[in-house]
């Protein structure tokens, strides 16, 4: 996906033509000294995937307001030999939700399946659009209360509900965008983590999972006649703007390119 952007980008422009981006696999445990490695070989930036995100806030000099709230960086620029933090997850996601499902955030109401790390950045996202209430709902109460705090500040007017399982259709909102932030979907024999056809009024289902390209859930949606997206617009336009982040190039030009490469990859 990056390397499919950077060919593109460096045929019009000489100072890319030598930018790479490589993949190394990293244990939680040395990550400190892996992100001290890449500093002192001057690498231009990093993105971190799980469990490193949430582990990097404490490593690194600076952080963007926006990861900060999230309390986790995916993204990460070395400017005078020190890590500056971002996360570009959230913009992914509200990216990829109006893209592929043209359904804006702002003044909808949002029913988040997860309270983990995808889930936080997730709920931050939807509260910094302005959803018009974020109905979140998890197995896990420890984790839910954990996020339901982590989320008070934020929310200001608008109002935070926070549900366990077993839950009822009168529990969640009419006209809501269900997003899932699970890892409910990666396998086949996974079991959905919720049952569409016990809400109310859903407007339309966002799956943040890509491979597989349509989970039980997105198929579900679809048999109820509902607007369905999987995932991987966010990935794309997480990518394309940690890619702005490092090089200054709109994500929206690089993001094209990146979705064709990501999509050929998955044979999708």
């Amino acid at each position: 996906m990056h390397a499919a952007a950077l060919a593109e980008i460096s045929r019009g422009d000489p100072r890319f033509a030598d930018w790479r981006y490589h993949a190394f696999d990293v244990e939680p445990e040395r990550l400190p000294e892996a992100l001290a490695l890449l500093a002192s070989r001057q690498f231009r930036g990093v993105n971190l995937t799980v469990p490193h995100k949430i582990q990097a806030v404490g490593l690194v000099a600076e952080i963007d307001p926006a990861a900060r709230q999230a309390g986790a960086v995916n993204t990460l620029l070395l400017e005078g030999g020190r890590w500056r933090g971002f996360n570009t997850d959230g913009y992914g996601l509200s990216a990829g939700i109006s893209g592929d499902l043209g359904v804006s955030i702002e003044g909808t109401p949002v029913v988040l399946l997860g309270a983990g790390g995808a889930a936080r950045a997730a709920a931050v996202e939807c509260l910094r659009r302005g959803c018009s209430g974020l109905w979140i709902v998890n197995r896990s109460r420890a984790n839910l209360e954990s996020l339901l705090g982590l989320l008070a500040p934020l929310a200001g007017k608008i109002p935070v509900h926070g549900i366990g399982p077993g839950f009822k259709a009168g529990d969640t909102p009419r006209g809501a965008l269900v997003i899932n932030a699970t890892s409910a979907g990666l396998r086949e024999s996974d079991p959905e983590p919720v049952d569409l056809r016990g809400l109310t009024g859903v407007r339309a289902v966002f799956d943040m999972i890509y491979n597989p390209p349509q989970t039980r859930l997105l198929a579900t949606a679809r048999a109820l006649g509902l607007k369905g997206a999987n995932g991987l617009g966010m990935l794309v336009h997480q990518g394309a703007k940690s890619l702005e982040i490092w090089s200054g190039v709109p994500a929206a030009r690089t993001a094209p390119v990146m979705k064709a490469a990501a999509a050929k990859a998955l044979g999708s």
